[in-house]
């Protein structure tokens, strides 16, 4: 019998993660392109270790904003929008080239991650800014946008995370946001893994390493065979 698949994903890049020992553990891994953390040589170094352990790239694209770490909503309009997505993809694209592998599918981070769950014209601009490249995220304006124009769409989770009633993520200043002792985590993590295509550990939470090592052990133990999504 097949076993079920799980992809499991980070983000990475960002300049306060371990990236290489997460690179280590992860299936896929989501790249900030320089918009709210990273630089060029730091896309570099996460593609060329990517690609040396098969780890699947995907382009973490943000607002214009390092100072918040893009975790502040901005109104941009559409056009702008889509230029800063399509410039964020194309560079990490051309990066990821030259390192011998290629981007493989599209994620907002931070606040555009949840503007674009119910904002059709940003979610619109994030699209047309990332071509024809998959779309990982959470139920919402983006994936059935990308569902209608035939994109591909996978859905993620976060066992790291707190969740509402309504599924969305709780605000990261509310009680029980942030989900911080390993059991807590890969509990959520399996409850997860049957709904979702990819679980998702953010890279700057502490413990970040050790959950991910955690989740996999978890996952594999619990018959998942840990796959990405893409590519």
């Amino acid at each position: 019998m097949e076993r079920p698949r799980i992809d499991l994903n980070a983000d990475l890049g960002e300049e306060i993660t371990d990236d290489e020992a997460l690179l280590a553990v992860v299936t896929s891994a989501n790249v900030a392109c320089g918009y709210h953390a990273g630089s060029r040589e730091v896309m570099r170094v996460v593609c060329a270790e990517a690609a040396r352990l098969g780890v699947v790239l995907g382009a973490q694209v943000s607002y214009d904003d390092r100072a918040n770490f893009g975790r502040v909503e901005l109104d941009v309009s559409y056009a702008e929008l889509r230029e800063h997505v399509a410039d964020q993809v194309g560079q990490l694209a051309e990066i990821a080239a030259a390192e011998g592998t290629a981007v493989r599918y599209v994620k907002p981070h931070g606040a555009l991650y949840h503007r674009v769950l119910d904002d059709e014209e940003q979610a619109r601009a994030v699209l047309d800014g990332s071509g024809q490249l998959p779309v990982l995220g959470m139920p919402g304006a983006l994936l059935r946008l990308a569902e209608a124009a035939g994109r591909a769409v996978f859905r993620e989770g976060f066992p790291d995370r707190g969740y509402t009633p309504d599924g969305r993520l709780l605000p990261r200043s509310a009680p029980g946001a942030l989900v911080e002792d390993a059991d807590g985590v890969v509990a959520q993590a399996l409850a997860l893994a049957g709904r979702v295509d990819s679980v998702c550990l953010h890279g700057d939470s502490p413990g970040a390493v050790g959950h991910a090592h955690a989740v996999r052990r978890s996952l594999e133990a619990s018959g998942f065979e840990l796959r990405p999504f893409a590519g």
